[in-house]
């Protein structure tokens, strides 16, 4: 175990995220995890990394680190943050070195929203309940602090970069596809015409979900109270309100609210990198579709460990 950074500055939200604290909900520990979970996976493919290893995640003002390792290999994906070493624009997408007593700073954001800061060979952080990820509320796994020594053990492996026409692209208007249900019978088949039809603008969010405002309220036939159940990732609760909540990594277990739908997992990385003010439109899609759509991702990532053709 070496020292890797120290914290100069930590940022706005900046945490240690793997995949998530999965299997636990039913005794209501929070998932957590990378908000993005397919930048977070690219990011540590790219130094090497088996695809769960514990990474920085960065949301729209990023930490100041200084590099404390002889030399290590790290990759920034995700969103756009304006990353700098010594003052200088670093790669994104691919993974380079970095040498004892380099600066690493993040700027003003260009594009999304978070961003995913990888190292080789992975940060020492001490799994809570079979995971990495830290949950602020609970106090659940590591936390960062300025003036912190981050440790690891730094392993200097081939670099790599993803070619520009397989890097994500983030926008702040996006379609995303959602499987209607389970509670769509507390709707109006007007409201629910409209949840598919008429874009809603983030007017909120965080790591628990974002709060949408859309030019119409979705209306429910009586209640928007239900006997709670289990949440889970991209659904979407529907309050009194008639504005659409999207529920994602640190999502309460529980909820006693409506659900209209649920997005997709391959489809959450996109409204995870729309920033407030950005629109959201949805598009319905069957249960099959998706399973496929999340079948030719998961090759993708598997292809990626092994194929050279898919790296420039």
């Amino acid at each position: 175990m070496k020292e890797l950074f120290k914290v100069i500055k930590t940022g706005l939200l900046t945490t240690f995220q793997d995949i998530g604290r999965h299997g636990y909900q039913q005794y209501g520990v929070v998932t957590s995890g990378a908000i993005d979970s397919y930048s977070f996976q690219l990011a540590n493919l790219l130094v090497g990394n088996n695809r769960n290893e514990v990474c920085l995640e960065m949301s729209m003002l990023g930490p100041t680190l200084l590099v404390e390792a002889e030399e290590a290999l790290i990759a920034i994906c995700g969103g756009d943050l304006s990353p700098t070493i010594n003052g200088k624009p670093a790669l994104m997408w691919q993974s380079f070195k970095v040498f004892k007593g380099d600066k690493i700073t993040f700027g003003k954001p260009i594009s999304g929203v978070w961003a995913y800061l990888s190292v080789a060979g992975g940060f020492n952080i001490k799994p809570v309940l079979g995971s990495k990820s830290f949950y602020g509320k609970a106090r659940i796994g590591t936390s960062i602090s300025k003036g912190d020594i981050i440790y690891g053990s730094p392993t200097l492996n081939k670099t790599k970069g993803l070619s520009w026409n397989l890097r994500p692209v983030f926008k702040n208007d996006v379609t995303v596809h959602v499987i209607l249900g389970p509670h769509k019978d507390a709707f109006t088949e007007l409201s629910i015409e409209r949840f598919f039809s008429e874009p809603f603008q983030v007017v909120q969010g965080d790591r628990m979900g974002y709060r949408l405002k859309g030019n119409y309220l979705l209306e429910h036939k009586s209640s928007a109270d239900i006997a709670s159940d289990a949440i889970p990732l991209g659904g979407i609760q529907v309050p009194s309100s008639g504005q659409p909540i999207i529920l994602l990594a640190d999502r309460q277990t529980t909820g006693g609210y409506t659900r209209i739908g649920t997005v997709i997992s391959v489809d959450i990385a996109k409204i995870a990198q729309v920033p407030p003010g950005g629109t959201i439109t949805f598009k319905q899609i069957t249960v099959e579709d998706a399973h496929d759509l999340y079948f030719k991702r998961e090759m993708f990532l598997a292809r990626f460990e092994k194929l050279s053709g898919l790296l420039s």
